[in-house]
């Protein structure tokens, strides 16, 4: 046989890497080419697929119509995993072809050269597997009521799956129309895809489906589903913005009444896209389906939206508030992508946040659109923006447009930088050019580049074409080019205020480290915000920063007393005050708490927390920050109040102030413990997630009124488990967790255990595992982590999380630990270094690490195991948090310990 260019090639590469080995140096990944020739460009794809669910194999075949770009003697595309037996090109003759494992890539040697503007039509025949995967093509099962398993097939493409179902051009900018077959057993069983079905031959036991050709798209976006699901349908009125469709919710039948508000909602707020956007939804029907096996929330393949069962079906008796909301969220962010990454896809995965970021921000107007009495604009901050704020800031982090090349590179980019940190610096812009140049924007971007592929400054083009006051593109490269954030520094003086710009970092070591190199040298041009006391209600003036400005004034007059920046916390950025205004602004928050706004509550408690753990600030600032809480009522203060309370809970866990600290927080929940109590309200969305909040930090701090509750109502339920002695959902993971800590015995666990076991309502299985996690006994944890690993009894999807959920109690933390340490052959053979989940368990794992002793032993085990696939930047992000926590304890323990123990404490004024 001759050898082929490519196979030189590797073999060249792995004589280098060998070398590369024997002198003690890894090969870099970003050596090899991962991506495909330019040459061809595929048009159209005619596939056949037939999944067998009884043997756990599928077939395949298909014909490509590929134009010719660039003459050339080879046709390269994506392969994995596939049993490739027959290639063939129509009129041509092929020489032959060969797998490349590593870049996987499909070569087909031709015998003549093909050329320019030519058309070809490439066959491919080939088969894989279904089992044991939860990407490309791939098999899940469910229990029947019956008792019976029933099986299905169904696709996860994205990023790089798509090549591990069928041969194909796996890049996003390579879109194509699609016309599937699908074969399935003709019994009880039917085929869903991206299109309407058009066509349904009978072949005695099995059914071939065909359907109809797909608007242009990105391979990743393709779909099946060959189930017995059933459905609900519900009509979608696009008021004259292209015609009406169908929207239907698929889940196993006899779960089909739990997708209903799922299908109210998700027709309510496609709606208001069609709206929002003023772009018709371009295909002919819209389809939801739960899948009972499914690694991400969901995927947005374009006409066939696949979820967890979590993340669509709701009961109301087993879905809490929380799930309402997170389901509403899930669809409205799916929904969102029809348009944002489906009609208008990133050229490569580079600029992922064109299709994340904006799915983020949009789902939180499209569900506010829907339940404005849920605040969710305001929920934003606590639930996207908080989070990455703690991510950003340190050196472990990525620019929002970054390069990726393998595989590995590209899972790793899903992650909060692409989602959060998208999403927020979206919603600033949204703030800076006001809201109806930024929707014109988008409107205008989606209709421009229809069926196309775009990069950053596609976008920034058509904000920049309404805005004309500002230079829209410099300002947001400072935001997409660099990682991190600034922090302002805000000082009085003569003549008002004196603001400088600085790079936040939260570890102070962190400064003294070599920064990657960044054209803008850490400096941004920052939108900004304030209000003065002076003001009248709703006034808010603005200014912009520029990274080029060493600093900027804010004139004031004498009378003035404070000023608060970065309004409803919009800016993507922290504000540090000097000390005078840091006082004069808590005492206007203790006398008057609603002279700030709720958002600008909480983001005054989330700034002086983090500045402080920083070493930025006086840890006696935030501390008397929170001597207003006393009369805070609502839930999104509240929940960066509690988060903290339990973050500090845990730093001070081992240290001398621990009781001191442990009777403080507890007395700053009296009264809003009292307020919330243990009865649900049926239609204060709000309240029961205050409540959800409150009574969670109330039992981890350990308040005794909390712990009796959760433990007498966990033992009457566990004793009696009837369904009305059950908790209400919104209590039932308080009450799992903390009745199961209260009442470590193994009989009790064994109950719980038993009682999951026989769970088929998903949601309420994740409640019931969660509790689990919560008992004390370090020998029934190991064993749950062993018990667990059984696909039978923990699905794939939830046993990462199972793992997390012990780790974050600390009697399981060590067990996870050494478990972990012990079986990661296991687990990278169960969930591969591509996994981004698998990637990120290190950190999770080891967030509360704050010993040298630690860093040796997870430094060690980096050693030991250096690839590290999707989770490098995890691995990173967990060494950084471990000197974080180090440093925290030596900046930061005296000074709290003091406040503590000084007049400022008002159980210190109280108890003398």
């Amino acid at each position: 046989m001759l050898i082929s260019e490519n196979w030189l090639r590797a073999i060249l590469f792995w004589a280098v890497a060998a070398l590369a080995v024997i002198n003690g140096v890894t090969a870099d990944e970003e050596e090899i080419d991962y991506r495909l020739p330019t040459a061809l460009a595929p048009t159209h794809y005619t596939l056949y697929l037939h999944p067998e669910l009884d043997t756990g194999n599928f077939t395949g075949q298909e014909l490509i119509t590929i134009r010719v770009i660039e003459a050339t003697k080879q046709i390269i595309l994506h392969s994995n995993k596939l049993t490739i037996s027959n290639v063939y090109v129509l009129n041509r003759e092929v020489e032959n072809y060969e797998l490349d494992t590593v870049r996987e890539f499909l070569i087909i040697d031709l015998a003549e050269e093909l050329t320019v503007n030519a058309v070809i039509t490439l066959g491919v025949l080939f088969e894989g597997q279904l089992l044991n995967k939860l990407t490309g093509l791939y098999s899940s099962s469910y229990q029947a009521p019956s008792g019976e398993q029933r099986n299905i097939a169904t696709t996860q493409f994205e990023a790089t799956y798509a090549r591990e179902a069928f041969p194909c051009f796996d890049e996003p900018a390579m879109k194509a129309t699609f016309q599937i077959t699908v074969v399935h057993p003709t019994d009880a069983y039917d085929a869903l895809s991206n299109m309407n079905k058009i066509e349904t031959q009978y072949l005695g036991e099995n059914t071939m489906a065909t359907f109809g050709i797909s608007v242009p798209m990105s391979t990743y976006l393709a779909c099946i589903i060959v189930s017995d699901f059933e459905s609900l349908s519900k009509t979608v009125q696009t008021n004259g913005i292209g015609n009406d469709f169908q929207l239907s919710a698929y889940a196993t039948p006899h779960q089909l009444s739990k997708v209903q508000f799922a299908l109210d909602f998700g027709a309510a707020v496609t709606e208001y896209y069609i709206q929002y956007f003023k772009v018709a939804y371009p295909l002919p029907k819209l389809d939801m389906a739960a899948i009972p096996d499914f690694a991400s929330n969901a995927m947005e393949n374009w006409g066939l939206l696949t979820y967890r069962e979590t993340a669509l079906l709701y009961d109301d008796d087993y879905s809490s508030t929380y799930n309402k909301q997170s389901i509403a969220a899930v669809l409205a962010h799916e929904i969102t992508h029809q348009w944002f990454g489906n009609l208008v896809t990133m050229q490569w995965w580079n600029d992922l946040w064109l299709n994340e970021g904006f799915a983020r921000f949009l789902q939180y107007k499209g569900v506010n659109a829907v339940y404005p009495d849920w605040g969710m604009l305001e929920q934003f901050q606590i639930i996207a923006l908080h989070p990455v704020l703690v991510f950003d800031a340190k050196l472990s982090s990525h620019p929002i447009v970054q390069k990726a090349e393998s595989p590995s590179e590209i899972s790793a980019l899903f992650d909060t930088i692409s989602y959060e940190k998208a999403g927020s610096i979206l919603r600033m812009l949204e703030n800076l050019v006001g809201s109806e140049k930024f929707e014109e924007a988008v409107t205008n971007y989606l209709i421009n580049f229809t069926y196309g592929n775009t990069v950053t400054d596609d976008f920034l083009t058509e904000v920049a074409a309404v805005v004309s006051d500002f230079d829209v593109k410099q300002l947001m490269r400072t935001w997409t080019e660099q990682m991190g954030y600034p922090v302002l520094n805000v000082s009085r003086s003569n003549a008002g205020f004196t603001i400088t710009q600085q790079r936040f970092l939260s570890n102070k070591e962190s400064y003294n480290e070599e920064a990657e190199a960044s054209e803008f040298n850490y400096k941004w041009s920052i939108p900004v915000t304030y209000i003065l006391d002076t003001f009248a209600s709703g006034e808010v003036k603005d200014l912009i920063f520029q990274y080029d400005q060493d600093s900027v004034a804010i004139a004031a007059s004498s009378d003035v007393k404070w000023i608060k920046m970065n309004v409803h916390q919009y800016g993507y950025y922290r504000v540090n005050y000097d000390s005078n205004l840091w006082e004069v602004i808590n005492n206007q928050l203790i006398e008057e708490p609603t002279r700030f706004a709720i958002a600008d509550r909480a983001h005054l408690l989330n700034d002086a927390f983090a500045l402080a753990d920083a070493g930025q600030l006086a840890y006696s600032v935030p501390l008397e920050m929170t001597s207003y809480l006393a009369q805070e009522k609502d839930f999104v203060p509240w929940y960066v109040a509690a988060s903290k309370l339990q973050s500090l809970q845990s730093s001070l866990m081992y240290t001398d102030s621990y009781v001191s600290y442990i009777n403080y927080a507890r007395y700053l929940l009296t009264n809003i413990y009292s307020e919330v109590g243990w009865t649900v309200d049926a239609d204060d969305h709000l309240k029961n997630r205050l409540r959800v909040s409150v009574l969670t930090a109330a039992c981890a701090l350990g308040v005794p009124d909390c712990l009796s509750q959760a433990a007498q109502r966990f033992t009457t339920w566990l004793n009696n488990p009837t369904a009305a002695n059950r908790p209400a959902p919104d209590l039932r993971e308080v009450v799992y967790y903390y009745g199961m800590q209260q009442s470590s015995s193994e009989s009790n666990w064994e109950k719980l255990w038993e009682i999951f076991k026989a769970e088929s309502d998903a949601s309420e299985k994740l409640k019931l595992m969660y509790g689990l996690s919560g008992v004390q006994d370090p020998q029934l944890l190991y064993r749950f982590l062993n018990l667990g690993s059984d696909e039978s009894i923990i699905r794939s999807q939830d046993y990462l999380t199972c793992i997390q959920n012990i780790a974050a109690n600390p009697v399981g933390e060590p067990v996870v630990w050494e478990f972990y340490r012990e079986q990661w052959p296991q687990l990278v053979e169960r969930f591969g270094l591509n996994s981004r989940y698998l990637g990120r368990v290190i950190a999770s794992i080891t967030g509360r690490f704050e010993s040298q002793v630690k860093l040796d032993e997870v430094e060690a085990f980096y050693n030991k195991y250096p690839e590290s696939g999707a989770g490098a930047a995890s691995r990173q992000q967990a060494i950084e948090t471990i000197k974080y926590n180090i440093n925290w304890l030596q900046e930061n323990g005296a000074s709290i310990a003091n406040w503590l123990d000084g007049t400022a404490n008002p159980l210190t004024v109280k108890n003398p």
